[in-house]
């Protein structure tokens, strides 16, 4: 017998930018039902006043964010509250949803316990007991979060959206890119200067797209060298970004104490050709030199360019290799999310309640 579809209440940020976005597609593919609240309408317009909530996660904006989640749980009746990437609940409207026989979820791929010290994680923090399911994507945080009165957690991996992220036309060569080496992201760690270097030092035909907050990171020199646009690449913008280049760098994130990033299954899902920063995340999910090519450090990273830049027959062949072991594997939202509805029907079950 098939599982029925679930009712969900979706609270996140919601933008056609956003990955949260993305996980709601997922699972109204996957036959649930959604009613979604936008957590970007619970923000000052102020732009000062705006990060300083962010900062406290206190103040009439979070009370009235609370108040309507309860609401429409009161309303909707669902049998899942999903808080994707949300600060701002109180430990009690936790409790209250639970004492309705709504099983809570928070996704939460950014690192709480990290090095990074972001700020805002003041009422996160306090709502980590009271969330009945976690999701994390880094082994560690798994330890984490028990020791900080998790009920129960898991990990799953950031994903690519099936619907952005796919191969470009048939017949697509060489003759359509225009990028060599390719970075589309934010400038994290020593990016700029990593990405600096290997044009400036080693003479490698490096570009770069992403947030102005690259031209500070690159400085004057280097920003008229590799930067390309006028900002981010979103949808469209981004996936051209990634068929137009020859390579597509992809780097972790250490601040966040990352295992892999999801850019790397965005870019092996648009067969690009994936070269990586080495990591056992990686590792495991893609072969060396068969499904993409990694690097440590800047030596290696020019070597592999140098290796694969003037070869384009290994770059096709390692980029379709690296797809199919994408889509193959379930490196995509739908794969991702049904995992974590499953692990939800079963605790809807330990309590008694219709899975």
């Amino acid at each position: 017998m098939m599982d029925r579809p679930l009712k969900v209440l979706y609270a996140a940020g919601l933008s056609p930018n956003d990955s949260s976005q993305y996980r709601l597609w997922a699972l109204e593919r996957l036959g649930h039902k959604v009613v979604s609240l936008n957590a970007y309408s619970y923000e000052p317009q102020n732009a000062i006043l705006k990060k300083i909530v962010y900062r406290v996660q206190s103040g009439p904006w979070v009370a009235r964010l609370n108040r309507d989640i309860l609401a429409m749980a009161e309303r909707e009746k669902p049998d899942i509250f999903w808080a994707d990437k949300l600060l701002g609940l109180r430990p009690e409207t936790l409790d209250k949803l639970r004492a309705m026989g709504i099983v809570s979820a928070s996704y939460m791929i950014d690192n709480a316990f990290g090095p990074r010290r972001d700020p805002g994680w003041r009422l996160y923090m306090k709502d980590i007991p009271h969330f009945d399911l976690h999701v994390v994507q880094r082994d560690k945080n798994i330890a984490d979060y028990k020791a900080s009165g998790a009920r129960d957690v898991i990990k799953i991996q950031t994903a690519y959206e099936p619907t952005l992220h796919f191969p470009p036309p048939i017949g697509w060569s060489d003759n359509d890119r225009d990028r060599g080496v390719s970075f589309i992201g934010t400038p994290y760690d020593d990016r700029a200067q990593f990405l600096t270097r290997l044009w400036k030092e080693f003479g490698l035909p490096i570009v770069v797209s992403g947030g102005l907050v690259w031209k500070k990171a690159l400085g004057a020199e280097a920003t008229d060298a590799l930067y390309r646009g006028h900002g981010e690449l979103f949808r469209g913008a981004y996936r051209e970004g990634i068929w137009k280049s020859k390579i597509n760098l992809s780097f972790i994130t250490h601040a966040n104490q990352d295992e892999f990033v999801h850019k790397s299954f965005e870019i092996a899902a648009c067969r690009g050709f994936l070269l990586a920063e080495r990591s056992p995340g990686h590792m495991a999910r893609f072969v060396e030199d068969e499904e993409a090519v990694f690097f440590s450090g800047i030596e290696e990273c020019v070597t592999k360019i140098r290796r694969y830049l003037p070869n384009e027959a290994a770059r096709e062949r390692i980029a379709a290799a690296g797809c199919a072991r994408a889509e193959r594997d379930g490196y995509h939202n739908d794969a991702q999310i049904a995992a974590i509805v499953q692990r939800l029907r079963t605790l809807r079950a330990d309590r008694g309640l219709q899975a």
